[in-house]
């Protein structure tokens, strides 16, 4: 844990507020969109840029569960921020005493950060998911609250596509079953049932960031893919995108899923799903737990309808490591492991040193740039507003930062405390009941500063005020 010497700051009349330093270099992330993705992406590129002083960013406190990458603990730490370091989640009634004073929070996929969570985060600016789902976060409520909240929708694609590939490859030659006869001593040379991926077809539901990276993976190793995406998106190499997930099922010998969790693909392979696939087919899951009816599957693998499984992801999964996978978490845990050639592993589809070091890196810059800057590129519950940065010689500037309700009347009233000001630049936008708006204000000093904070702040339908200097 790093913990700064504190540095003086405004006075209680701006406690809400974040006086920043900002970092001379912005993230830059591709803009694609695929059914595994919650939002494009948009890229920016800066020149160096005036540092926003003169208070430091000793008093933003930072809490990072679920053993985050060092990558993002080294750049929290070169702001200068508080950050308190734990390795596993933490239980409700503690996480509640500990997200009371954070500014921003930092979590994994085991942490649940629900209302009754949020509504106990009093100086809540920013939440980091460091990995690709935000399904563990009341998003709504964190829009309402006017927090922000990031992600990592592909930095650990290829960590998830080369662990697809090795499933396929240890079920389509029975690995699991073999590796696990001979660790009790039993020497079982069989060839039957097992069989060469080359020259096999590969259906890829959810051609995003992973599907389409796993795609060309396959491929080289002699594969044909098709692949289902609701849509239209041009295939790598030679895959074929077909019209309908029956389709896929129907034509596939292994089928995988690179969802994201929502309710039109929760239990998206049931029971007709599983009639539709090929005898002997293998079907994979490194999505969503709940994406795959798993009684419905213990079906069709105990009658042979299917060869075999992969499974990363399950409904319940345990929130800390140890011997917690069992029948009180999920009912059907047990009959599941009796199952030959079924490959279960404990979601470490996006577990190597690369992905969490690049998730690190990417979500760490993103919430530094939002605490720092204002920006909200990226974003994936709030309108996504940037202001370019400020030159090196401009003095006596502040820039506002102002979310609030998205009624009627509102801008004008602000309008109209910013119209006695120099205003340099200016953006806002809306994302469904939240707006937020960005300004730079020049020939500014300390007491108008104040003043202006203090008409913003007893505006109607103001959620958040922060300035930055």
């Amino acid at each position: 844990m790093t913990s700064p010497v504190p540095i003086s700051t405004l006075s209680n009349s701006l406690k809400q507020t974040s006086l920043t330093t900002s970092p001379n270099a912005v993230s830059t992330s591709p803009t694609t969109s695929y059914l595994d993705q919650y939002r494009p992406r948009t890229k920016s590129i800066t020149k160096s840029t005036k540092t926003l002083k003169p208070f430091s960013t000793g008093d933003i406190k930072i809490l990072l569960l679920e053993n985050v990458n060092q990558t993002a603990i080294d750049i929290f730490g070169a702001q200068g921020y508080q950050v308190e370091f734990h390795k596993t989640s933490l239980g409700e009634e503690e996480l509640i005493e500990k997200i009371k004073d954070v500014h921003a929070i930092g979590i994994r996929s085991k942490t649940k950060l629900t209302a009754n969570v949020l509504k106990h985060a009093k100086n809540l600016l920013v939440i980091g998911c460091f990995c690709i789902g935000t399904n563990q976060v009341d998003l709504e409520y964190a829009a309402k609250a006017g927090i922000a909240v990031f992600n990592s929708p592909f930095s650990n694609s290829r960590s998830v596509a080369e662990l697809v590939i090795c499933e396929i490859i240890a079920l389509s030659r029975q690995l699991g079953d073999r590796s696990m006869e001979l660790h009790n001593g039993v020497w079982n040379k069989v060839s039957a049932k097992c069989w060469e991926i080359r020259g096999k077809t590969l259906g890829i539901v959810g051609y995003g960031h992973i599907g389409s990276q796993l795609s060309v993976l396959a491929e080289a190793f002699g594969m044909n893919v098709i692949y289902y995406d609701v849509l239209m998106i041009m295939a790598l190499g030679t895959a074929k995108q077909v019209s309908s997930l029956n389709e896929l099922l129907a034509k596939s010998d292994f089928v995988t899923l690179h969802v994201p969790e929502t309710p039109e693909t929760k239990n998206m392979i049931s029971t007709p799903q599983l009639a539709t696939m090929k005898d002997g087919a293998y079907l994979l899951n490194n999505a969503r737990g709940t994406v795959v009816d798993i009684p419905a599957l213990i079906d069709a693998l105990k009658v042979g309808k299917l060869a075999g499984a992969a499974l990363d992801v399950y409904p319940h999964e345990p929130a800390k490591n140890g011997p917690l996978f069992n029948n009180e978490l999920n009912e059907w845990t047990s009959e599941l492991q009796s199952l030959k050639n079924v490959i279960l592993t404990p979601h470490i589809g996006g577990s190597t040193e690369e992905a969490q070091s690049a998730i690190g890196v990417e979500v760490g810059t993103a919430l530094t740039s939002y605490i720092n800057e204002g920006s909200s590129i990226g974003a994936v519950n709030f309108p996504e507003v940037s202001l370019r940065g400020l030159d090196l010689d401009q003095e006596n500037v502040v820039r506002v930062l102002y979310i609030h309700q998205n009624v009627p009347g509102v801008l004008r009233t602000v309008n109209e405390i910013l119209s006695s000001y120099n205003i340099e630049k200016q953006f806002s936008d809306s994302r469904g009941d939240i707006a937020y708006l960005m300004a730079d204000i020049s020939g500014v000093n300390l007491q108008e500063i104040k003043s202006l904070y203090e008409k913003l702040e007893n505006t109607p339908y103001k959620i958040i005020t922060r300035l930055l200097y």
